[in-house]
């Protein structure tokens, strides 16, 4: 298993580096640069708002069905049509329930013609990962990490010309924007929907009532639990935009957007571990396989990247953040510093929450997000009005860090593992030395750019020589599974 881990997860984060790096800071970047930081800070607004409601669209499913697949291959042709009939059910659900509450907060006409097209984008994307979570339940893993970029790919091709291609000398509007990603990912739905039904042996669509209810029932905690997370993830940028008063709104969650963008890439890699490690965790616990050794390395090989990552981007926040952009620079990077800390907990969340979720302590975990939803909502209504951007970053990086750690513990509880304190004392010096690294990297008479590489290329020594990264271990492991 370490072995299937390893290889896939190379594939996986080669193809993922290879494309969704050049869509965020290359065409997501220059939208936001081009279109003006309040409106795209009202696009990204109402696109957070749209991911509020996602649980309508999926209940838990996806999760479920990965978990349930991986244990049970022989599912899925059971399943699948039926699952795929109460996903367009529970579509129908969503789009009502985001239209209501959209007209509750006092949306303007503009926000809702959006917010439609927002809302078809969560549909399709729900789509997505479910059929994903078949095939990844099938541990096919190498056709999971072509379908998991298809769709960055189709964008970047249909963005490039539009914003390149001079096809059009109308000035660029956030609509186009939107408009792309609706395209790419109906062609990425439709193609995953080709491969599943292979697989599944797929021959018309069933009604059928009672496995609908059974279904619902069955994958209701997962839903509860992705709700109360989304809620505590993506509030933020929602509360930013309706507490504070006008365009200040706009602007404010425009600027929050600019520094989570790039949260938002690293989390992709963290989010890369938790599709691999579900059904992998899932199995092994299922044939009653020993986890720690999973456990250690997938989290070794994650918390040390988060570590250099979180500290880089502190120290190097401005260089970067006007490297990227050129209005509200400074705000922007007073935002990313504290959001890029947060790396660091969720990553901690991927692989602790993802072992906990695939052993069913779902009662547990939905009490851990409840109070995470709280605690950041509470947060955000105290600071955002004296803070702005900057209370919201705070709010999060409380938030993220508090349910990090009440995973960690309820891991140690659950399978009685030993405290590794030669790991923890290893760790703790890692995390030193990378912190001194940057400090004098940042004292260095180079451009910033070569400092920038070199505290890089000096952390990542410091993790091989302190066996954080064992090479040797990775490659035996790899070469004799």
């Amino acid at each position: 298993m370490q072995r299937k881990f390893l290889t896939n997860l190379g594939l996986l984060l080669f193809l993922n580096l290879l494309i969704k790096p050049f869509w965020i800071l290359g065409i997501d970047r220059t939208v936001q640069n081009l279109v003006g930081a309040a409106e795209y800070g009202m696009y990204f607004a109402v696109f957070n708002f749209s991911f509020l409601f996602n649980i309508m669209l999926d209940f838990g499913i996806t999760n479920f069905n990965n978990k349930n697949i991986a244990q049970n291959n022989h599912l899925l042709n059971k399943h699948f049509s039926a699952i795929l009939v109460l996903k367009f059910m529970l579509a129908i659900g969503y789009f009502l329930l985001v239209m209501l509450f959209a007209w509750i907060v006092g949306y303007d006409h503009t926000q809702f013609r959006f917010l439609i097209f927002l809302a078809i984008n969560q549909f399709l994307i729900s789509l997505i990962l479910y059929l994903r979570s078949n095939i990844s339940g099938l541990l096919l893993f190498k056709t999971d990490s072509m379908l998991s970029v298809l769709d960055r790919v189709i964008m970047v091709l249909i963005c490039s010309i539009l914003l390149w291609g001079g096809i059009t000398h109308n000035v660029f509007k956030i609509e186009y924007f939107v408009y792309a990603q609706t395209l790419a990912y109906l062609l990425t739905a439709i193609i995953a929907l080709i491969v599943v039904t292979r697989k599944a042996a797929f021959r018309k669509l069933s009604w059928n009532w009672p496995f609908f209810i059974l279904i619902v029932k069955q994958s209701f905690p997962f839903a509860i639990l992705v709700l109360l997370m989304t809620f505590y993830n993506r509030l933020d940028s929602v509360m930013l935009e309706r507490i504070l008063p006008g365009v200040s709104g706009e602007q404010q969650s425009g600027i929050y957007a600019s520094a989570y963008r790039l949260l938002d890439a690293t989390n992709m890699i963290a989010y890369l571990f938790s599709v691999l490690l579900l059904p992998i965790f899932s199995k092994m616990l299922k044939s009653s396989e020993s986890i720690e050794q999973m456990l250690k390395l997938s989290f070794t090989l994650l918390i040390t990247l988060a570590i250099i990552v979180a500290s880089g981007s502190y120290f190097y926040s401005y260089d970067i953040m006007k490297m990227l952009y050129k209005d509200h620079v400074m705000q922007s990077s007073n935002v990313f510093s504290l959001l890029m800390f947060g790396f660091i907990p969720i990553s901690t969340t991927y692989v602790f929450g993802t072992l906990l979720t695939a052993n069913g302590n779902l009662k547990a975990l939905n009490l851990m997000a409840a109070s995470g939803m709280l605690i950041n909502f509470v947060l955000n209504i105290i600071l955002i009005p004296r803070f702005e951007a900057v209370g919201s970053a705070w709010a999060s990086l409380c938030t993220q860090g508090f349910t990090a750690l009440i995973q960690v513990i309820m891991v140690h509880r659950v399978f009685k593992l030993k405290v590794h304190f030669r790991f923890v004392s290893v760790l703790s010096v890692f995390v030193a030395g990378v912190v001194l690294i940057n400090y004098f990297s940042r004292e260095l008479t180079l451009p910033w750019f070569y400092s920038f590489f070199l505290m890089l290329v000096a952390s990542s020594i410091l993790a091989f020589s302190l066996k954080l990264i064992h090479l040797k271990a990775l490659l035996g492991i790899i070469r004799k599974g």
